[in-house]
C-alpha cells in the first residue's frame, strides 16, 4: 500500500500543530465557536445530535493492520470504544471531545492517517472498488490513479471553497460498479486500449441527496495523464457557475442538469483546452512513483482450489454456506478474496468495536498479508487469501461474530446513523434496520431470497445510499413524528446506463410497519420470481403495480397522496 514520504508526513504533522494551537486559542476564549468552526471543519470534526463526530479518511478504502489497531485505541481512549465505517471507506467516531482532537489526529498522523478534507466545500475521500488489485474482472488496477488524484487534489489552493462538496469515485471491473461510481459528482470509469494504454470514460453530475441524479458521461477515452488537467478544467467550470445562493441547489449535478450534460461537456472542453499537455499533466515518472506502492504481495506458488479445500466444503455444510457467500475469485492461482460481513443481530451496520478491530487486524496479518479494506456496503475484505486458509480463517472469523454468510443478502443491510446520532436526520435509522434483522433472522429464508440489497437513510441527504437499494428505507419527518418512504427498484450496475434511482413506492409507513412491509414486498417477489431470477429481476420484469398493490389496499390507497 501506499507510505507517505518525508513530504507527506511533515505536512499531516504540520497541519496537527496548527489546530492544536487553534484549539488552544478556543479553549482560551481567543477565538469564538464560529471562529472555530470552519477550522474544525477542515480537520474532519463535525457537531452532531449529541457530540462531536470524527471523520477520518481511509484513502481508496486501504488500511494496514497497524492503522486499524491504531483505530481501535482512539476509539477506546477517546471515544466509547467503538467507531463506524461508512459507505465512502471512511471512519467515524461519533463521542468525541473538542478539547481532545488534537492528540487524536496527533495519534492517526503516526500511522500514515489524517482527517483532512473529509468535510467542508472541498475534494472529499476518493473511493474505489474493495477489490481493487485482486479481482478476476478487473480491467485496470486503479489504486495508482486514486492515489495520483488524492495527492493533486489535497490542500490544492483553487478548489479549497467549491460550491459545495466534491465527491470522486473510480470503477474498473467489467461486469460490476463496486463503489457506485455513476452516482458521485465525479466518476471514473478505467478501461484500457486495444494498445494497453489506459483510458477513462469520465461522468460529471451524479449524486443522490433531495435531487437524486445518475450523472452523465461526458468524455469518452480520455487518456489517464489528463486525469488531475481534465478535473481541473471541470472544477473551474463548476466554481464559475455552480450555485452559491442555495445550499440545496450548490452540488454540480444541479448545475449539469441546469446547462445539459452536452453544454456542460462543451465548455470543460473549452477549459481543458487551456490546461492540456500543460504542467499538470501526469508524467510516467508519477505514476511508476505511485505505482510502487501498490506492488503485489509475496505470493506464493499454490494450487487452485486446492483437495484440501474441497474436503472441508463437503465435510462443512456451514463452511460451504459462507464460501458460497463471502469468498470471490482471485486473478492469482489458489488465492481468493474474502468479505468479513459486520452485519449482525445487536449491531448497527458498519459498527465495529475496539476488540472487533483488533481481532480483524489480527486476521489480516495471520491470513491476507497485513492488509484489509472498507467496502461501500460496510463491510471488510481480506484480498489475498490462500484458498488452503479458508477454513481456518473462517473458523477464525466465526469466533468473533464475522462470518454470518450474509453478504449481498438481505440482513447485509446498508445504514446511515441516523437520527440516533446525525443532527441533520429526520428520523432514527438503525432501530429500523434492528427490527428488519429480528424479522427475518432467518438464514434459510434469506439464502433463499438470494441477492437483494435494502438500503436504509434517515434523511434525505441518503447518507444510507436508500435511492439505489432495490429497497430502500427514508426516514422523514410528518407533523414532528418520524416516517418512513420506501423506495423500489433501486440498483447500481457496471456503467450508468445499467443504474436506476428507485422512485418512491407510495404514502410513508410508521416504524412499526416497516418489517411487514418488506415481509410483503418479498412475498410478492417469491411469489411472481422465475426460476434464478434475483429480486431486482422481477422488479424490472413485472412493474410496481403488482408490489403496490400487496402493500396499499385499496381502500387505504386514496387516503394520501403518493410521496406523502
Amino acid at each position: 500500500m501506499y507510505r507517505y514520504t518525508e513530504f507527506d508526513q511533515r505536512m499531516v504533522d504540520e497541519r496537527v500543530a496548527q489546530f492544536r494551537d487553534q484549539v488552544a486559542r478556543w479553549k482560551q476564549g481567543s477565538l469564538s465557536d464560529e471562529e472555530l468552526r470552519p477550522l474544525r471543519l477542515q480537520n474532519g470534526l463535525y457537531i452532531q445530535r449529541h457530540a462531536p463526530m470524527l471523520r477520518v479518511a481511509i484513502p481508496y478504502g486501504l488500511l494496514s493492520a497497524v492503522q486499524l489497531r491504531a483505530l481501535a485505541r482512539i476509539s477506546r481512549t477517546w471515544d466509547r470504544g467503538y467507531g463506524h465505517f461508512s459507505t465512502r471507506q471512511n471512519i467515524q467516531f461519533n463521542w468525541l471531545k473538542i478539547e481532545d482532537a488534537p492528540d487524536v489526529l496527533a495519534a492517526l498522523a503516526q500511522v500514515e492517517m489524517h482527517a483532512i478534507q473529509t468535510s467542508g466545500n472541498v475534494v472529499r475521500n476518493i473511493t474505489t472498488d474493495a477489490y481493487a488489485g485482486v479481482i478476476a474482472d478487473e480491467r485496470v488496477d486503479p489504486r495508482p490513479y486514486c492515489e495520483l488524484m488524492r495527492q493533486w487534489s489535497s490542500f490544492h489552493p483553487e478548489f479549497s471553497f467549491l460550491p459545495r462538496k466534491f465527491k470522486i469515485a473510480f470503477s474498473a471491473s467489467a461486469q460490476q460498479d463496486r463503489a457506485v461510481t455513476a452516482l458521485h459528482d465525479l466518476g471514473f470509469y478505467l478501461h484500457r486500449a486495444p494498445d494497453g494504454a489506459v483510458l477513462a470514460d469520465v461522468l460529471a453530475g451524479g449524486g443522490m441527496g433531495r435531487t437524486p441524479l445518475i450523472g452523465a458521461v461526458i468524455r469518452r477515452d480520455l487518456p489517464w495523464q489528463h486525469l488531475a488537467t481534465y478535473t481541473e478544467a471541470i472544477l473551474r467550470v463548476y466554481n464559475r457557475h455552480g450555485r452559491r445562493d442555495n445550499l440545496y441547489k450548490a452540488r454540480i449535478k444541479i448545475l449539469v442538469r441546469a446547462l445539459g450534460a452536452q453544454a456542460f461537456a462543451q465548455e470543460v472542453d473549452e477549459e481543458f483546452a487551456h490546461l492540456q499537455d500543460g504542467p499538470g499533466t501526469f508524467t510516467e515518472a508519477e505514476r511508476t512513483r505511485v505505482s510502487a506502492g501498490f506492488t503485489a504481495p509475496a505470493y506464493a506458488q499454490l494450487p487452485d482450489a486446492p483437495a484440501a479445500l474441497a474436503e472441508a466444503l463437503s465435510a462443512h455444510p456451514g463452511f460451504a454456506r459462507w464460501h458460497g457467500r463471502s469468498v470471490r475469485a482471485h486473478r492469482v492461482p489458489g488465492y481468493a478474496a474474502v468479505t468479513l460481513s459486520l452485519k449482525r443481530s445487536g449491531i448497527a451496520p458498519g459498527d465495529v468495536d475496539a476488540a472487533t478491530m483488533e481481532a480483524i487486524a489480527d486476521l489480516a496479518e495471520r491470513f491476507s498479508f497485513g492488509e484489509l479494506r472498507v467496502t461501500h456496503e460496510q463491510n471488510i475484505v481480506l484480498a489475498d487469501v490462500a484458498q488452503q486458509d479458508l477454513h481456518a480463517l473462517w473458523s477464525a472469523a466465526r469466533e468473533q461474530g464475522l462470518a454470518t454468510p450474509n453478504i449481498g443478502l438481505l440482513t447485509d443491510m446498508i445504514c446511515c446513523p441516523g437520527g440516533d446520532f446525525c443532527s441533520l436526520a429526520n428520523a432514527k435509522s438503525i432501530p429500523i434496520a434492528q427490527a428488519i434483522w429480528d424479522r427475518f433472522d432467518n438464514l434459510d429464508y434469506v439464502h433463499d431470497l438470494g441477492d437483494l440489497t435494502l438500503n436504509i437513510s434517515g434523511c434525505i441527504n441518503s447518507c444510507g445510499h436508500h435511492h439505489v437499494g432495490n429497497i430502500g428505507i427514508l426516514g422523514v419527518d410528518k407533523q414532528g413524528a418520524e416516517f418512513y418512504q420506501v423506495t423500489l427498484g433501486g440498483k447500481v450496475g457496471p456503467d450508468p446506463a445499467s443504474s436506476a434511482i428507485g422512485p418512491v413506492l407510495g404514502k410513508a409507513f410508521a416504524a412499526e410497519e416497516i418489517p411487514d412491509v418488506v415481509a410483503t414486498l418479498l412475498n410478492v417477489y417469491t411469489a411472481l420470481r422465475e426460476p434464478e431470477e434475483r429480486f431486482i429481476d422481477t422488479v424490472d420484469r413485472v412493474g410496481f403495480a403488482p408490489f403496490k398493490a400487496a402493500v396499499y389496499p385499496a381502500h387505504d390507497a386514496a387516503l394520501e397522496p403518493e410521496n406523502a
